[in-house]
């Protein structure tokens, strides 16, 4: 049994293929089904194996193996390599558009920090976390910063949605008297139930009726005062899943307490005046 590839012009790179006869059967002419298979699979693989350039191949098809099935095979040997190509490109493809997504994520939003930045128009010395609401009326500009992966910083005080609540650890007035909700938006109702603090949808937030007092003087000497609250709002600002940590506002839009009452016995009349947190800034 022979098996030949033969080629229609000479080249450096293409030659003829002679592939003798694996074994005989019952005689001469007849092949064995290895044979015939092996060589056949051995002149597919030299059509793929062979170096470009070269022209044009011609087939000596063997004897009970159609042309139809030689064409078959190769094709599928090409569809092999072809799709082997592909696949490769498609990863290198993958791998790119990772690293060029890689590249974007560097700098994503990594948390909130929430501040002020004006206190009745005037902008704070420090940033303690917490800020008193001064004065019926007195406005506090929180300013939302976003801090990036890049190290970049950017002011996302009017993207952020801003959440207010009473500070359920510290809920009431100078007298002993629960807060009222606060209001977002306006107009705000201002009743015994709601009001006392305003926050707009750009974190200004406003100190509005029914006004309150929720500092105390913890002093025993009323020549002397030592400032504390006992209650406040608590605000915070979310960006997407980011929530910035709290800020807490406690309230001096109204007349302090004579009398220090969160104290067993109380202190009577340290605070002759009734101030309420006047030395803040």
């Amino acid at each position: 049994m022979d098996c030949h590839l033969e080629w229609s012009e000479g080249s450096a790179y293409c030659s003829e293929l002679h592939i003798p006869p694996l074994g005989y059967a019952r005689g001469r002419n007849e092949k064995i089904t290895l044979g015939l298979t092996f060589c056949h699979w051995l002149m597919v693989k030299a059509v793929d194996r062979v170096t470009r350039p070269c022209s044009a191949v011609t087939l000596v098809t063997l004897p009970k193996v159609t042309y139809a099935a030689t064409m078959r095979k190769i094709s599928f040997w090409r569809y092999l390599a072809v799709n082997r190509k592909t696949i490769l490109a498609a990863l290198a493809c993958a791998l790119l558009l990772s690293s060029m997504l890689g590249c974007g994520t560097t700098n994503h939003l990594q948390s909130i920090t929430l501040g002020a930045s004006l206190i009745n128009g005037t902008a704070p010395t420090s940033q303690p976390g917490f800020f008193s609401l001064q004065g019926n009326g007195g406005t506090i500009q929180l300013q939302a910063t976003g801090n990036y992966s890049s190290g970049k910083t950017r002011d996302l005080t009017q993207e952020v949605t801003y959440t207010i609540i009473v500070d359920p650890n510290a809920n009431v007035d100078a007298f002993d008297n629960p807060l009222p909700s606060p209001c977002y938006g306006v107009p705000c109702a201002q009743t015994a139930d709601q009001g006392t603090v305003e926050i707009s949808i750009t974190g200004l937030v406003t100190a509005v009726g029914p006004a309150t007092c929720t500092f105390v003087d913890t002093s025993s000497d009323p020549a002397k005062v030592a400032w504390a609250y006992v209650g406040d709002y608590e605000v915070t600002a979310k960006f997407g899943v980011i929530t910035s940590q709290p800020v807490y506002i406690p309230v001096a839009s109204g007349t302090g307490n004579v009398d220090y009452i969160f104290v067993d016995p109380p202190l009577t009349g340290n605070n002759p005046n009734g101030l309420c947190n006047q030395d803040a800034i």
